[in-house]
């Protein structure tokens, strides 16, 4: 075991005033369109995680100049016009689904002659399916690019990309139920197509609210893109621009749930810097809670959450739209009055864990009663009763959220507690900062 963090709830009602991180999906969405812009793009607020490193890391390999100061939170792109100078690189993306995915189509279209460039990740990547995503970059012409058939017989990473010329546009089409990385990915890369490009989602589309964050961050480099019917995106074919001295990043919306439930359980929690005009989908968190029976108040750019004078309620969630924060909802609905229904979020089971199992197993090992569905779970309240360590499957959004278990039951632990460096590397640090009670170990 990778050590734990003993969680002791807090003696008095907790109260929360905080800005998060910057966000990760807005992070590396700028970053791709910054490294396929003409002219150097300054972004600022950024988050220095696992995942926002392995994209530096990568634009570095691939030839690009970008520079990070930690200290002002800015990271400095040089453009180069839509093209990538280096090829024939082997890009180690680990396990950060968004790096792969944006990479993989900004490499099918900016590595424009060399030797092949291949782009893998970590065993839980090579497991993560991409076929569809290979089949729509290939309709668009440009280059020679192909997947690995796993073991499972899924089409995944290793993926390889030889370039042979510049991409010609057209139309494609992609699958929307499995992956909105996938439409994001194609609709980034498209602008740099030799002809104007057509987009058609084939089915129905999860998580809309980050193509809504994709469409905006494009927007703001002159992209010309829109759509004309439900499902179908039209881009042209023109340079990206880089229209701002400073293209400022969100506090991540995702990462502010985790303080928002702890208001919504133990107090009162104010997130800074999100308002309900946030580009981010997952804002909309605040509402679920709304809905559970906490007292949710909006302000100008910050929202406030508040425990109720009853329990929360148990509820039927969609939360397909907002899928990251659902394990944020399941470790809450433990403390509800009634059972909570979670469903919409087949494609979870495809994220750094399956993560419907993981959290099914995880309540369960807490004493509780949960249901496990083909599209969620349903979570039966109680009192947990912790004999082990909850495990994190290597997934950050497991450990942060049933730290918040920890508020509401005494010997509360989560294994492998430094995988939140994958989008909060300081979490620990603010918890401890904000409520106290967070006991890190490096093993037993």
């Amino acid at each position: 075991m990778a050590g734990v963090c003993a969680l002791t709830p807090p003696s008095d009602p907790v109260s929360v005033s905080i800005r998060p991180p910057g966000s990760k999906s807005l992070t590396n969405r700028a970053a791709i369109v910054a490294a396929m812009a003409d002219g150097t793009s300054l972004l600022a607020g950024v988050l220095d995680s696992d995942d926002t490193r392995v994209m530096r890391d990568a634009l570095d390999q691939l030839g690009l100049t970008v520079e990070f100061d930690p200290v002002a939170e800015t990271l400095r792109v040089e453009g180069q016009d839509g093209r990538f100078p280096s090829s024939g690189q082997t890009l180690d993306l680990r396990n950060s689904g968004t790096s792969l995915r944006f990479l993989t189509a900004a490499c099918a279209v900016g590595l424009r002659d060399g030797e092949p460039t291949t782009l893998t990740g970590n065993a839980r990547m090579q497991e993560r399916p991409i076929g569809d995503l290979v089949d729509a970059l290939a309709a668009l012409g440009g280059c020679d690019i192909r997947d690995t058939t796993n073991a499972h017989g899924d089409r995944c990473p290793p993926v390889v990309i030889t370039p042979n010329g510049q991409p010609s546009g057209g139309e494609v089409v992609v699958r929307g139920d499995l992956s909105s990385q996938f439409l994001s990915a194609l609709l980034m890369a498209a602008p740099r197509a030799a002809s104007d490009v057509t987009v058609r989602v084939d089915g129905g589309l999860v998580s809309r609210p980050y193509v809504d964050m994709t469409l905006a961050v494009m927007r703001a480099f002159e992209a010309d893109v829109s759509e004309p019917s439900p499902g179908v995106f039209a881009i042209r074919s023109k340079p990206y621009v880089v229209k701002r001295t400073t293209y400022d990043i969100e506090p991540d919306a995702s990462a502010a749930s985790y303080w928002l439930a702890a208001g919504a359980l133990a107090g009162e929690a104010t997130v800074q810097r999100l308002g309900r005009d946030s580009l981010q989908g997952d804002i909309a968190f605040a509402d679920v809670l709304e809905r559970m029976g906490a007292r949710v108040e909006w302000k100008p750019g910050a929202v406030t959450v508040s425990k109720p004078d009853g329990p929360l309620r148990g509820l039927d969630l969609d939360m397909g739209s907002i899928s990251d924060t659902a394990q944020t909802a399941a470790v809450v609905a433990m403390f509800a009055d009634g059972p909570t229904r979670i469903r919409g979020v087949a494609h979870m089971r495809h994220k750094e864990t399956d993560r419907v199992a993981a959290l099914v197993n995880e309540i369960r090992r807490l004493g509780l009663n949960a249901e496990e569905h083909d599209d969620g779970l349903t979570i039966h309240p109680g009192v947990p009763v912790p004999t082990e360590p909850v495990r994190t499957y290597d997934d950050h959004r497991m450990a942060m959220s049933f730290a918040l278990a920890g508020l509401m039951t005494h010997g509360i632990e989560v294994a492998d507690p430094g995988c939140v460096g994958k989008t909060y590397p300081k979490f620990w640090d603010d918890w401890n900062d904000q409520i106290g009670g967070a006991a890190l170990s490096d093993g037993r």
